[in-house]
């Protein structure tokens, strides 16, 4: 069995750590005061009778009005005190952990939410997060891309493009200079003539920063609604044929072709897989075994 000085320890330790833990959850509004006392009214004070004791107080202490350089120190703890019991939410709070001081946790999170939650705009705190985000992504793209531009001026494929310029815009006359290798300034005039198209490292835009598509947002709902209801009434229901534009978009759609791959095929093999209308599931699946075949026959 414990003897009487260890179980005294206990006890102040105990007693110790409750009120290490109590008394924040009711100081952190007034201090170590009360903020009834300070305002000298009873806690059943109305809030008229709260509002005229901080008036006549606020003159008392008023540093313009009293020189002694404890007022300015009073003036502030009333001028707090009256703040928390004016508005009946913040006061509410303030009675509840009067009531309930065990509860140190949720008496200061409840008193820290008031104080400080309320102060940040949520609108703002929205708009700073898409600019930090959007900045972030803008100046990543930038730097993938010049990563990739860099890549690409040192394949032989650039240089001999870069090469036919030079002699295009000098008349088919080859610069000698320095065993054949271009001028640094020239080399940059005909670099800037090229327009690298890079896969998967486009040139940045804002328009595909995350804060411009989120502004704009109802606008591409909007035009996607439209141009579904467009589609549903032109080729649902008055069964109108597919325009050559329409009929190329389907054929995408249908092969699961990027949309730079698309780009890049040339009008002849679009004209042929547009016109067997892939879309359709028989044509499809004709159209695939078709490639099986042939690519058996290629190996």
């Amino acid at each position: 069995m414990a003897s009487p000085a260890v179980i005294r320890c206990y006890a102040f330790t105990f007693a110790l750590s409750v009120f290490l833990l109590i008394t924040p959850s009711i100081s952190i509004y007034c201090d170590e005061d009360d903020c009834y006392d300070l305002l000298g009214v009873s806690q059943n004070a109305n809030t008229s009778e709260i509002k005229k004791s901080y008036y006549k107080l606020s003159l008392k202490y008023h540093p313009d009005k009293n020189p002694d350089p404890e007022s300015k120190k009073l003036f502030v703890k009333v001028a707090n005190a009256y703040e928390i019991l004016k508005d009946d939410e913040t006061r509410a709070q303030y009675d509840y952990a009067i009531e309930h001081p065990e509860e140190v946790f949720y008496n200061t999170a409840r008193y820290y939410k008031a104080y400080y939650g309320h102060k940040t705009d949520p609108r703002a705190v929205l708009v700073g997060l898409l600019l930090i985000l959007s900045g972030f992504q803008y100046v990543n793209q930038w730097t993938r891309y010049n990563q990739a531009l860099e890549m690409v001026k040192k394949t032989p494929a650039y240089k001999n493009k870069l090469r036919a310029l030079e002699l295009e815009r000098s008349g088919g006359v080859s610069n000698k200079k320095k065993n054949n290798k271009m001028d640094k300034k020239v080399h940059e005039d005909l670099s800037k003539e090229l327009d690298l198209q890079i896969n998967g490292a486009e040139k940045p835009s804002v328009w595909g920063l995350i804060g411009v598509r989120l502004v704009l947002l109802p606008y591409t709902l909007s035009k996607l609604l439209l141009w579904h209801g467009c589609w549903f009434w032109r080729y649902k229901v008055k069964k109108a044929p597919y325009s050559w534009e329409d009929a190329s978009y389907l054929t995408k759609q249908s092969l699961g072709a990027p949309a730079d791959a698309w780009r890049n095929t040339d009008d002849a093999t679009k004209d042929d897989l547009v016109q067997r209308q892939l879309w359709v599931k028989s044509n499809m699946e004709s159209y695939v075994s078709e490639m099986r075949r042939e690519s058996k026959r290629r190996r």
